[in-house]
């Protein structure tokens, strides 16, 4: 194996990552690159499970409030590929293991394989469709998806808003079905990959999920859903945990509801993950509570044993 090594912690929202990346950044002396499409906004906290300068306990991270949503309302896989893979260049100079943690596949994935060069969108296009979004509902934009890409319809995650958008983009402003810019070829990385899963029982995840959700209410997640208002539009808001409050706010629902919403949609969209990361034989699963077997299972795969 070459010397550097990506040590990469996927799973599920709730089940654990932050606590074993900072466990293991601070066993191997190293920092922790965040993969959250939403923690990279600095307005965006309570709402993200961001982790809190007390819970770092030092380890330095990136990717944390790293942009602000009013400044850069759009910020996506293929710029976070970009950016990460030149940190990485300069942090492999300091650090031969370094940690990725993150639930956001996309751009995990970014990352380990690269993304498809795509084109670049007139922001009217964008505009658009999130006016669209908003109020036909994205079981309109489906639809659409459906007739003019059936290939990509059949594998994209229905579920979430800002994938089905950014497809009908590529194809409104290129008259090309989204699915021909998919290559599928893998870029090639400078570093050994170490892919971690983190999985509990069903019944134990989703009672940490609304366990979350109770906390993260108690901390002031409706006042910044509130705060957070009049920029609802932006895709890094069309997301669980604030769509809900956002919804309750304009009299969808009583607040009982929107809890019930929250918690709902937010064991979903666990379940959604875990569907994607499965599908990744190259996944090494663990029990978080498994550190003693993980740091072990590092050593081994770092020395090529």
């Amino acid at each position: 194996m070459t010397k550097h090594s990506l040590i990469v912690i996927s799973g599920p929202t709730a089940v654990g990552k932050t606590a074993l990346s900072i466990e293991l950044a601070k066993a191997f002396d190293t920092v922790v690159l965040s993969a959250d499409s939403r923690q990279v906004f600095k307005e965006m906290a309570i709402g993200t499970a961001k982790v809190s300068q007390e819970e770092m306990q030092g380890v330095k991270h990136f990717f944390i409030d790293h942009v602000s949503i009013y400044d850069k309302p759009v910020y996506d896989a293929a710029q976070f590929e970009k950016e990460a893979i030149c940190l990485l260049e300069e942090l492999f100079k300091i650090h031969d293991v370094i940690i990725l943690a993150g639930g956001s596949g996309l751009y995990v994935n970014a990352v380990l394989k690269g993304l498809d060069d795509m084109p670049e969108i007139p922001d009217i296009i964008r505009e658009q469709l999130t006016a669209e979004l908003e109020e036909k509902g994205l079981y309109c934009l489906l639809q659409e998806l459906e007739a003019k890409d059936p290939l990509y319809y059949d594998k994209v995650d229905r579920g979430n808003p800002r994938r089905v958008q950014r497809a009908l983009e590529v194809i409104r402003h290129t008259g090309k079905p989204f699915s021909d810019f998919h290559t599928g070829e893998p870029k090639q990385r400078p570093f050994n990959v170490i892919h971690i899963g983190l999985e509990r029982d069903r019944e134990e995840l989703y009672h940490r999920i609304n366990k979350r959700m109770d906390s993260m209410l108690e901390q002031g997640l409706e006042e910044e859903a509130k705060a957070l208002y009049p920029y609802r539009t932006f895709n890094a808001l069309q997301t669980v945990g604030y769509k809900e409050i956002f919804e309750n706010m304009e009299g969808s629902y009583s607040r009982e509801e929107m809890i019930e919403k929250l918690k709902q949609h937010s064991r979903q969209y666990a379940k959604r993950q875990m569907t994607w990361l499965k599908k990744d034989e190259s996944i090494k699963w663990f029990h978080p509570d498994q550190i003693k077997d993980i740091k072990e299972w590092i050593l081994k795969s770092i020395s090529g044993d």
